[in-house]
């Protein structure tokens, strides 16, 4: 009997990454042809119910960035990646017919955005296999030892059922195909222009000068941790506000897919084996795995994780007032501190973790606002945005979510703490000031 060839697309999405990467690893093992797919979706560009873009520039420019370094990475492995401004459901069952696909390999998603998508594509291609793996998590969850519908409803729960029973897997890899594996390939990646947005430069003051993809990431990787050896600083520097190295800035990489979770973590344990291992190697696991806690939560409550009263169903009375709203998005509250996070977050898309918790408490527990509006604005502008977290830490924040205390951020005692001397205020309140 002749054998029936398999001729697979993986369809890219938060996965933009080679090393690592289950998905294009899987398809390149069973597949005897591999095509690689991105779509710029233009739902993506389009604005919510709340008024923000879903993506505004800083993210569209890095996830340019991380497509660009994609396309290079899977050159390498001769495998050609098809790139396209449209609609998946218009672009998927065209190819699949022009190219006798068989199967699509893709990032397991469960977010509702995501699968609608991904149903509609589905109905128009009802002759091809779908493989849905997951390919997100440094806790794999075929490992885990609960059932996800039992997920803690506290991290640190969470964290102690795991950490010390739970092994991380090891790392996929692809090995490069055939040169027979190559195909025509006419598309071509958009600019900022094509999708509407004016050409930027990274702020001269940004603590995230860096640039999307694999490349990067692995570049910031190297300098942090064995360069530099930041990594063994980690958590005296983690609630630092302003700078480059206060943090391990993997955060983009993550939420893009340009690195995963595992590589980071393996690339710890071997500074570890190499050089030393402290509080702070461990600290950068630790919040591997808070990132992780927040993909079951959002695996375990579904569309909850969106509703107002969030997953603890609390009936608390939001406010949807434009003037405040405004306010606060313009950096004009009556907190300095607030302030200037805001402000750092309009001029380059990013934020640290210590100003997040404040303006997001602020937004909800002072001024209290409806918390998923912030939520909309940090998903259209964070550089790093990641459904889970984003909205699993606003519900934290908010007290509708994994947080039994319920606790309001004091902003003022906040920036006499970590911002004591007003270094990070005054780079951002008086713009003239450069670090």
């Amino acid at each position: 009997m002749q054998k029936t060839e398999k001729y697979s697309i993986v369809w890219f999405r938060n996965d933009l990454r080679i090393a690592d990467n289950a998905v294009l690893t899987k398809a390149s093992e069973q597949a005897d042809k591999v095509i690689g797919l991105y779509c710029f979706d233009p739902r993506h560009f389009d604005k919510n119910r709340f008024g923000f873009k879903k993506i505004e520039k800083y993210r569209t420019g890095f996830l340019i960035e991380s497509i660009h370094n994609l396309k290079a990475q899977l050159d390498a492995l001769n495998i050609d990646l098809l790139v396209y401004h449209d609609l998946p459901e218009n672009v998927i069952p065209k190819i699949c017919e022009a190219n006798q696909i068989t199967d699509i390999y893709l990032q397991k998603e469960w977010t509702q955005e995501e699968v609608d998508t991904e149903n509609t594509v589905k109905a128009q291609t009802t002759d091809v296999n779908w493989h849905h793996i997951y390919n997100q998590f440094l806790y794999h969850p075929e490992d885990i030892n609960f059932d996800v519908s039992k997920t803690p409803q506290v991290f640190t729960v969470f964290r102690k059922k795991l950490e010390k029973y739970i092994d991380i897997r090891e790392e996929s890899s692809t090995t490069k195909l055939s040169q027979f594996n190559r195909i025509e390939n006419n598309t071509s990646i958009p600019k900022l222009s094509d999708l509407s947005f004016v050409d930027f430069k990274s702020h001269p003051n940004s603590a995230f000068p860096f640039k999307g993809g694999e490349t990067e990431a692995i570049n910031r990787l190297n300098d942090y941790f064995f360069k530099t050896k930041k990594l063994g600083f980690y958590k005296k520097t983690r609630n630092g506000l302003a700078g480059v190295d206060y943090s391990s800035k993997f955060s983009p990489w993550l939420a893009n897919g340009c690195i995963s979770a595992r590589t980071i973590y393996w690339k710890i344990k071997q500074f570890e084996k190499e050089h030393f291992k402290n509080q702070s190697t461990y600290w950068l696991i630790f919040e591997l795995i808070w990132r992780d806690y927040f993909k079951y939560v959002s695996l375990k409550y579904g569309n909850q994780i969106f509703k107002l009263e969030g997953i603890l169903q609390k009936d608390y009375e939001w406010s949807k007032n434009q003037n405040q709203l405004q306010k606060w998005i313009n950096g004009e509250t009556q907190s300095d501190f607030v302030n200037a996070n805001m402000i750092e977050l309009k001029e380059t898309g990013w934020m640290s973790n210590r100003g997040r918790q404040n303006v997001a408490s602020y937004f909800a527990k002072e001024l209290e606002l409806d918390w998923r509006i912030g939520a909309s604005y940090f998903e259209s502008l964070l550089l790093d945005y990641d459904v889970h977290s984003n909205y699993g830490n606003w519900m934290y924040v908010a007290g509708v979510g994994n947080d039994p205390r319920d606790r309001k951020f004091n902003v003022q005692l906040q920036a006499e703490r970590y911002d004591a001397s007003g270094k990070f205020r005054r780079i951002w309140l008086q713009p003239s000031l450069f670090i």
